[in-house]
């Protein structure tokens, strides 16, 4: 039988995922590390970690299956977008990899947009310059590290370090590199304008491929330490983003996706370029051939659950432990219990600034109404509807931009609670649809890894015949009206704050 291998790169865990031809999960693994925050703002990672867990967990998969080798036909890469991996003359790390909601680099983003121009930038990239690419965290490198930066000869991104251990070669794939701001997006191949500018040399990047082309195969190095057979290709990959959508089927026009992770996006396909001129949504290339995707990106979404778990849920912990499930269960059942509005708390989920739709490093969570009647459940169901309203501002640019939207389709971690998805589809009034396999950016993975191993044609066939919706919600349209009403205020106190966030951080 033919089997295809995920392997996901996210910013808490690397997870590796078996599927049969049918997308049916065969067995997974996780591996979880660390996160280094050495200041204020700063996210850091050792790429090291994240090959320890790649190559545990394909032994692992393989290990528990029993299926030979040679009956995988291909493996595919999905990772955390827009973190620098940094690497010497003989592929050493230089330092550790600066991530995808580091916020270290806004005078470098200051910098770039003054170099090449505003309107330059855009018209090259398709986006500003941000904290979150890859760009300004090169110019940061090179600004403050300039020792480290002399040395530098190649830059990759997370999950095309993995391809380097893997197949020991330097590649990208053009969904990706989209976010590293190196990229024409419209002509999909680099832009000598954009490395100019930051002091890249074209030899420094690896060869930039479609998501599902053959990038590499394993090598007889890797293969003694993964398990894998010597040979096996290995596909482009994708960002996390768009390897997700492939994994919910975002591959056709009018099917969105909504996903509560880390961070929170929403993601649409385009079979034509658009572009937000204001950059307060994110226009990429496609992990579909000749297909770009338009996304807005709320920072701290999951995250800001699980820091509120991590931090005052002991109890809902404690309990958790002792019936043997996930705390974040008996949070969803005290935030159901709260009714819509969270009986007068907001919150806005700035933990980590925001992107969409302020492009904001500087402003930072907050709780809005607190009163002394106020508990956990209150609490838990205002960062619930919080993220929400800051994926509401993502789907109104969206379709203020034109983009259609039929079918919202939840995934990530936020995907599994039916309270949440629920809040999605009255916030959208849009009916809200959960697949039979909720692996998302593994399954999208594979699926690359499947086309390029030639058991799909393409990825829409691929899709097709991997992805299928097990249940909807729809929207009530009372609650819409009382989300819409209160989405009004949650916008009005951003721009209220949005000095005093300025301020706050100049004191910090």
């Amino acid at each position: 039988m033919d089997y295809m291998i995920g392997i996901d790169l996210g910013t808490s865990s690397t997870k590796t995922v078996l599927f049969d031809r049918n997308g049916h999960a065969i067995r997974s693994a996780t591996r979880f590390y660390p996160m280094s925050q050495p200041r204020n703002g700063w996210a850091e990672q050792d790429p090291e970690d994240w090959w320890k867990a790649a190559k545990e967990t394909v032994r692992e998969v393989l290990r528990d299956a029993g299926i030979s080798p040679a009956d995988v036909r291909g493996v595919g890469l999905s990772g955390q977008m827009h973190g620098l991996v940094a690497l010497d003359a003989q592929d050493r790390v230089l330092r550790p990899s600066i991530l995808w909601c580091d916020q270290r680099t806004a005078a470098e983003c200051e910098q770039l947009t003054r170099s090449v121009g505003a309107a330059r930038l855009v018209e090259i990239t398709a986006n500003p310059a941000l904290t979150g690419f890859t760009a300004s965290k090169i110019l940061w490198m090179r600004n403050h590290e300039p020792e480290l930066f002399a040395k530098v000869r190649r830059i990759l991104l997370p999950k095309d370090y993995l391809r380097l251990r893997l197949t020991g070669e330097y590649a990208t794939d053009v969904s990706d590199a989209s976010g590293m701001q190196l990229v024409d997006v419209a002509r999909r191949e680099f832009s000598a304008e954009m490395l100019g500018h930051l002091g890249v040399e074209p030899s420094w990047l690896g060869h930039l491929y479609e998501s599902c082309e053959v990038s590499g195969r394993i090598s007889d190095a890797a293969a003694r330490e993964t398990g894998l057979a010597a040979g096996t290709p290995v596909a482009a990959g994708a960002g996390d983003q768009a390897a997700g959508a492939v994994g919910n089927g975002i591959v056709r026009e009018g099917l969105v996706s909504s996903t509560i992770g880390t961070s929170g996006v929403v993601f649409a396909h385009l079979d034509r370029m658009a572009v937000d001129p204001g950059g307060r949504v994110h226009t990429f290339c496609h992990a579909v051939p000749g297909a770009w995707h338009v996304m807005g990106v709320t920072q701290a979404a999951g995250l800001s659950l699980q820091w509120f778990r991590d931090h005052f849920c002991e109890p809902e912990k404690a309990e958790a432990e002792r019936q043997g499930i996930d705390p974040y269960i008996l949070m969803d059942r005290e935030a159901e219990g709260v009714p819509l509005g969270a009986d007068g708390l907001l919150y806005l989920p700035y933990l980590m600034g925001e992107r969409t739709p302020h492009l904001d490093p500087n402003c930072r969570g907050v709780f809005f109404g607190i009163s002394a009647r106020h508990g956990r459940p209150e609490f838990v169901r205002a960062v619930m509807e919080g993220v929400g309203y800051s994926l509401m501002d993502c789907m109104d640019l969206l379709r203020g931009m034109g983009v259609p939207v039929s079918e919202v389709r939840a995934s990530g971690g936020g995907g599994k609670s039916v309270l949440w998805r629920g809040m999605q589809a009255d916030m959208f009034d849009t009916g809200v649809a959960t697949l039979v396999s909720s692996e998302g950016p593994a399954l999208g993975a594979a699926i690359l890894g499947g086309v390029a191993g030639g058991m799909f044609p393409d990825v829409r066939t691929a899709c097709d015949a991997t992805v299928a919706v097990k249940s909807r919600q729809q929207p009530d349209p009372a609650a819409h009206e009382a989300y819409r009403t209160r989405h009004a205020l949650y916008r009005g106190l951003y721009a209220s704050l949005k000095d005093d966030f300025r301020r706050l951080s100049e004191l910090a």
